[in-house]
């Protein structure tokens, strides 16, 4: 299934590439690579030095992109998510997305 920008939300973020571009904790700010892991409020992203950072979602903004292959466009994307729309355990998060298809 393609990942659009709006149902972004609704998918699988393991494995894309991620930067924070706001967070409550200016230290945080400009971290990026690899989601790796996805906690109910947390991701943890492997930077380029292969360091694992835990990023608390509440109060934090990610840039995500998504694989021109995932995208079903002919250029990756970028999608600024606010964090706090993806607080909730990944597992029902994603399963969300059956429900949208239904209405």
């Amino acid at each position: 299934m393609e990942i659009t920008p709006s149902k972004l939300v609704f998918h699988e973020l393991i494995g894309l590439h991620v930067t924070i571009v706001e967070a409550t904790n200016p230290i945080l700010k400009d971290i990026s690579g690899k989601v790796v892991d996805e906690t109910k409020n947390m991701i943890i992203v492997q930077t380029k030095d292969g360091i694992e950072k835990m990023i608390q979602k509440n109060g934090t903004s990610f840039v995500f992109q998504i694989p021109a292959q995932l995208s079903g466009k002919h250029a990756e994307r970028y999608v600024k998510v606010n964090g706090n729309l993806l607080l909730s355990q990944p597992e029902n998060r994603t399963k969300n997305i059956r429900k949208i298809h239904m209405r």
